[in-house]
């Protein structure tokens, strides 16, 4: 069955590339109309025209989710273009990997805050429209993740706060779900690179994937068209892992 979102507003955070691309993309050819936003105004050019090939409205909006101010700006921008707004996808990460205090902070604030921030400017919309909001953390964050304790703290926050928000919400008829993909390889993305420069832990991380391949931007986004659908219309708090049994 294919998905239709034809005259809904979807705004996804952290789309230039990867997932979110996909997300993006997933959502336009479906017939929705479709704002995104990141720091690199060149890739967010390049995957707003490709969104905009699907004949629906297309914006996009340079962006630095690290920053309060900028999120408060980038969400009443990209509703107002929309002319509202049904689904917000919170998919940036600020790729924490070390056990540092940058990475600490930049896990806080793109993974865990530049996600309450966004839900919060977007709530107002989406309570008028009874949307609904997709988080996306990482199976890094429902197990000890002792390669990358920053990023996987983080996203284990995101896990909880969406459990939280959907509680909150869940009387206004907004539905707060969230996707945990596992080892995701996409052109330019951090499996790839690892494939080239660090071959022994990219492989010993595929000899993990019971099913033999990394999974693909695509597949994470046809789960968040699913939970974002009329399909999934009772589904509401729930963490569903994206990762072909990586980790059993």
């Amino acid at each position: 069955m294919p998905f239709d979102f034809k005259g809904k507003k979807v705004i996804v955070c952290g789309a230039s590339r990867g997932i979110g691309r996909s997300i993006a993309l997933g959502f336009a050819e479906a017939g929705a109309d479709v704002s995104i936003c990141a720091r690199n105004p060149e890739a967010l050019e390049k995957t707003r025209a490709e969104v905009a090939r699907f004949g629906r409205k297309a914006h996009a909006g340079s962006c630095d989710l690290a920053k309060e101010a900028a999120i408060a700006k980038y969400i009443p921008e990209a509703i107002k273009t929309l002319g509202g707004l049904d689904v917000l996808v919170n998919n940036a990460s600020g790729l924490g990997t070390g056990d540092d205090e940058k990475s600490w902070d930049v896990s806080i604030d793109v993974d865990v805050l530049a996600t309450v921030r966004a839900s919060r400017e977007a709530m107002a919309a989406l309570t008028a429209s009874k949307g609904n909001i997709i988080n996306i953390a990482s199976g890094s964050g429902l197990r000890p993740s002792v390669r990358t304790p920053a990023y996987g703290a983080a996203k284990a926050a995101v896990i909880h706060y969406t459990r939280t928000l959907a509680a909150q919400h869940a009387k206004a008829g907004i539905r707060v779900n969230c996707v945990a993909p596992g080892s995701i390889e996409f052109p330019g993305g951090v499996w790839a690179e690892r494939k080239a420069k660090e071959p022994a832990l990219y492989n010993a991380t595929l000899a993990n994937c019971p099913m033999g391949r990394m999974g693909t931007a695509e597949e994470v986004a046809h789960v968040v068209l699913f939970l974002a659908s009329p399909l999934a219309s009772w589904v509401t708090a729930q963490i569903v892992g994206v990762n072909g049994g990586q980790g059993l």
